[in-house]
């Protein structure tokens, strides 16, 4: 994957972020705010793997030229 396909995945990723943290605003029912927390972290974790992914494909690109 390249640093560009990563990034790519990453700003999709945010805004789906984005989508569930407006959700988790707009709710009044704790489960629904638990789950919608739930599905937050597990999209940060998800941003933060294609950063690690961009940042060495960008390396290994770097290192190749």
């Amino acid at each position: 994957m390249s640093a560009e396909d990563a990034l790519n995945r990453a700003e999709h990723l945010l805004g789906r972020l984005e989508a569930a943290r407006a959700r988790l605003e707009a709710t009044e029912h704790p489960d629904e705010a638990i789950d919608v927390l739930q599905e937050l972290a597990a999209l940060a974790k998800e941003v933060e793997v294609e950063l690690q992914r961009a940042r060495a494909a960008a390396e290994a690109d770097a290192a190749g030229a």
